[in-house]
């Protein structure tokens, strides 16, 4: 009963950080109503990270820029952020957290090719499941109709969702590959790829004219990026409060909940919506996730 007991707090909190992004979506559309494109309110989240985390600890920048392979945990991290952030504020929300959810079947190749794993039976079935599941959700509804079409990402919101999930998986290799390395580092880490990546992104679509400049200072969108990133924060604090007091398998199912938070409140607000077939194929997608958790 007292272990049961003990794994409730953290359990709600992963679900508060599950809860964070599932939702993460409405304030940035919220932030994009008002002149503020998610890259660029990505930045800015990020950026007040960086500067909690230095002023918390300051020894984290030595350690990071003195340690050359956590380098690549800032791009993954970065990229991560930016494809998700961007792709839920201006797509189908639901289809795009399924497709970032397709992180089992890049985390089994990147695991073997980083890493070294086995290919062992539970990972090719996980494999079989999100492929089939990524089948399912990127059918072409106009296959009915006789206009044909292959089964893969057609829209730009989808392509970050895919990017998102790739890169998701990469940084959770790269997390397990350098565990060694001090928590600060890696903390630091993927708070400065959150804004050095998407401010790269942000500088070069601005300048070729894709994506508008930051709007001018107003008490608007400063405030609500602000608080995002205090919401954010407190996130990655739960995130990192619960996963490092419960096993992984439990930390697995409690997480795959920011679907069910994504998927619900998207259908309510009407920024998506969830057919049979997307029902089926994100089913499959969040087994492959239950079974990684399980392994």
């Amino acid at each position: 009963m007292t272990a049961a007991v003990s794994r409730v707090g953290p359990a709600l909190a992963l679900t508060f950080n599950a809860f964070t992004w599932g939702v993460s979506w409405w304030p940035f559309r919220a932030l994009q109503a008002q002149g503020l494109h998610p890259l660029w309110a990505t930045v800015l989240i990020y950026a007040v990270a960086v500067l909690v985390l230095t002023l918390w600890r300051r020894g984290a920048w030595s350690e990071l820029l003195r340690t050359r392979s956590l380098w690549p945990l800032v791009l993954a991290a970065g990229a991560t952020n930016a494809s998700f952030n961007w792709g839920v504020t201006v797509g189908d929300v639901v289809r795009v957290v399924l497709l970032f959810y397709l992180m089992p079947l890049w985390a089994v190749l990147l695991a073997r090719l980083l890493l070294h794993e086995p290919l062992t039976r539970a990972a090719g079935l996980r494999v079989v499941l999100a492929l089939a599941g990524a089948v399912i959700v990127l059918w072409p509804a106009e296959m009915g109709s006789g206009m044909g079409g292959l089964p893969v990402p057609r829209t730009l919101p989808e392509w970050l969702g895919l990017l998102g999930g790739f890169s998701f998986a990469l940084n959770n290799v790269m997390l397990r590959r350098e565990a060694a390395q001090p928590e600060a580092a890696r903390a630091l880490a993927m708070f400065l790829g959150g804004a050095v990546v998407a401010g790269g992104l942000a500088v070069a679509l601005s300048a070729a004219g894709a994506v508008p400049l930051p709007p001018a200072p107003a008490a608007g969108w400063m405030l609500g990026a602000l608080a995002l990133a205090g919401v954010f924060l407190c996130g990655n604090l739960a995130l990192q409060y619960g996963a490092a007091r419960l096993p992984a398998n439990v930390t697995a199912v409690v997480m795959i909940t920011e679907v069910l938070f994504a998927a619900g409140s998207a259908v309510w607000l009407g920024a998506g919506h969830v057919t049979p077939a997307l029902a089926l194929g994100g089913a499959l997608i969040v087994g492959a996730t239950l079974l990684a958790g399980r392994d």
